[in-house]
C-alpha cells in the first residue's frame, strides 16, 4: 500500500509543477488567461503542499475514534495541552517555540500516543505534517512549549512515546507561516527569479548544503532527469543541464521532501533565465550619476569590457590568482545559479563596477571590482550596502569577503557596514566576516536613490 500512495504524492507534486509553470510562463508572456491560470497553479500547488498530510491522516495512520467511555479522559488531554492562562496557546509564562521531527510507526494510535505525551508536557501543537514512508511515517511538528521545558525533556518524552530517529531545533516567528503558504511564496520567489532556487530550495528542506555541479561526462549521466534520493542526499538534474546537489547530514530526506524540491526545479527550468526588473538611480558625492541593476551572463560582453579597462593590480586583488584567468570566471559569477551580481553603470550605459553575492554551500561570499577610474568615490560601497541587504533578504547569518591586506579599499568599506567584524589571515589572504543578526550602526547618507 505504501508504495503507490507515495507514487501518488510524487504525481502530484509534479503535476503541480508544470501547472505552475505553464501559469507563470503565460503571466511573464502576457497571455490573456496568464493570471487566471497562476491563480489556478497556486492553489494546485497549494493543495499538493497539504496533499501528503491529509492522505496520510486518512489511510491508515488517524487513530481510531475513541470508546464513549474514553471519550471525556481524552476531551481532558486535549483541554491539558491547550491549558489555562494564555488563551488557545496554552502556555502560561515565557515560551519556546520547537520545531520537531520523529519517526513512528505506521499504525492505528501512534500520532495519539505523541499528542498525549506532548500534552502532559503542556506543550501546543501549533502545526503538523506527515510524510509518509515505506516502513513508517515521520511526523513534524511545531510546537510551542513551557520555557522551562528542554529539548533533552522533550526528546525523552517523545521517545516514551514511540517516536525514534528525533530531531528537534529552535523554531522562530518565520516557522508560524503554513506549509502551502510557504510554497507558494517560494514559487513566486523562484519564478520572479531564477537566483532564487538555491534559496528557495533551503528554506523549503531546512539547514542543508546546496552545491551547482557542472554536467560533464560521467556526472550529468548519472543522473536521471526524474532525479535521484539518496538518504541524506538527493540530486536534481540543473535547468542549465548541470546537476543540483542537495545534502542535509543531520536527517535524512522523505519522498515527500523530494517530490517538492522536484517540482520547483521543474518550475525554473520551464521559464527560463529571468530577472527582476528595475534600477536604482542615485548621486555619488562628486555629483555623479550611476544606475545600480541586476545583470546576468546576458551582461557577459560588458563585464569582459570593463575588464580590460581595468589594471593588473586591480584584477589580482579581487581574483588572487592569474590575471589572465579573471574573464573566465566571469561566466560562473554572473550565473543566477551560484548568486547574484548587481553592476553600477554611468549615464551611458558603461559598467564601472561589479559586486557578487555567491551561494557557497551553507555560506555567502560577496565581492566586488570597481573599475580603477572610479575607485574611492563610493561606487563600492553602494554595492557592498545592497548585496548585504540582499543577505538579510535570504536569511543568511553572515557574509565574508575574501582579499588582500594591502586591499584598503575593500576593508574600509567593510568597515563602513557598521556590522561586527571578524578577521583571519591565511597565507597572507585576509577573510572578513560581517555578522548580520546585528543592527549596523547609524552612519549619514549622502544620496537619494529611486527605482525606475
Amino acid at each position: 500500500m505504501h508504495h503507490w500512495r507515495r507514487d501518488l504524492v510524487e504525481l502530484a507534486a509534479l503535476f503541480t509543477a508544470v501547472a505552475v509553470a505553464d501559469g507563470v510562463a503565460n503571466l511573464i508572456g502576457h497571455g490573456p488567461d496568464g493570471p487566471a491560470l497562476l491563480m489556478i497553479s497556486a492553489l494546485a500547488l497549494a493543495a499538493t503542499a497539504g496533499f501528503h498530510t491529509w492522505w496520510a491522516r486518512r489511510h491508515g495512520h488517524a487513530p481510531p475514534p475513541p470508546p464513549a467511555a474514553d471519550t471525556g479522559a481524552r476531551q481532558a488531554a486535549l483541554a491539558r495541552s491547550a491549558g489555562p492562562g494564555d488563551g488557545a496557546h496554552g502556555v502560561t509564562g515565557t515560551s519556546t517555540l520547537w520545531r520537531m521531527r520523529t519517526t513512528v510507526r505506521d499504525e492505528p494510535g501512534s500520532l495519539a500516543a505523541l499528542c498525549t505525551a506532548l500534552a502532559e508536557h503542556r506543550v501546543d501543537i501549533l502545526s503538523l505534517q506527515t510524510h509518509p514512508l515505506a516502513d513508517g511515517t515521520v511526523d513534524e511538528f511545531l510546537l510551542r512549549a513551557p520555557g522551562t521545558l528542554s529539548a533533552a525533556e522533550l526528546t525523552r518524552a517523545i521517545a516514551a512515546a514511540g517516536g525514534t530517529s528525533t530531531y528537534i531545533e529552535r523554531a522562530d516567528a518565520h516557522d508560524l507561516v503554513d506549509a502551502p503558504t510557504r510554497v507558494l511564496g517560494l514559487a513566486t520567489r523562484t519564478a520572479l527569479d531564477a537566483a532564487e532556487l538555491p534559496l528557495a530550495l533551503r528554506q523549503l528542506l531546512g539547514r542543508c548544503t546546496i552545491r551547482s555541479l557542472p554536467g560533464r561526462g560521467r556526472d550529468q549521466e548519472s543522473v536521471p532527469a526524474e532525479g535521484v534520493l539518496e538518504d541524506t542526499v538527493m540530486r536534481l538534474r540543473a535547468p542549465e543541464g548541470g546537476v543540483l546537489s542537495v545534502e542535509r547530514p543531520y536527517l535524512p530526506f522523505t519522498p515527500t521532501e523530494f517530490a517538492r524540491a522536484r517540482a520547483l526545479v521543474e518550475l525554473d527550468a520551464r521559464l527560463g533565465p529571468r530577472l527582476p526588473d528595475g534600477q536604482d538611480l542615485l548621486t555619488l558625492p562628486e555629483g555623479d550619476d550611476i544606475a545600480v541593476r541586476r545583470i546576468d551572463t546576458g551582461e557577459l560582453a560588458a563585464a569582459k569590457a570593463m575588464h580590460e579597462r581595468c589594471s593588473a593590480r586591480t584584477l589580482t586583488l579581487r581574483y588572487h590568482g592569474p590575471v589572465g584567468d579573471a574573464d573566465r570566471y566571469l561566466q560562473h559569477l554572473l550565473s543566477p545559479r551560484f548568486g547574484r551580481t548587481l553592476a553600477a553603470q554611468t549615464s551611458t550605459g558603461r559598467i564601472v563596477g561589479l559586486g557578487h553575492l555567491l551561494w557557497d554551500g551553507d555560506e555567502t561570499e560577496i565581492a566586488l571590482l570597481i573599475e580603477d577610474d572610479w575607485q574611492r568615490r563610493g561606487v563600492g560601497a553602494e554595492l557592498l550596502r545592497r548585496l548585504v541587504g540582499m543577505a538579510r533578504e535570504a536569511h543568511c547569518d553572515s557574509v565574508y569577503a575574501v582579499t588582500q591586506a594591502s586591499n584598503t579599499g575593500m576593508v574600509a568599506a567593510m568597515r563602513g557596514l557598521g556590522l561586527p567584524l571578524d578577521y583571519q589571515v591565511e597565507e597572507g589572504t585576509l577573510v572578513i566576516t560581517a555578522r548580520l543578526t546585528a543592527e549596523p550602526s547609524p552612519r549619514p547618507t549622502y544620496n537619494t536613490a529611486h527605482r525606475d
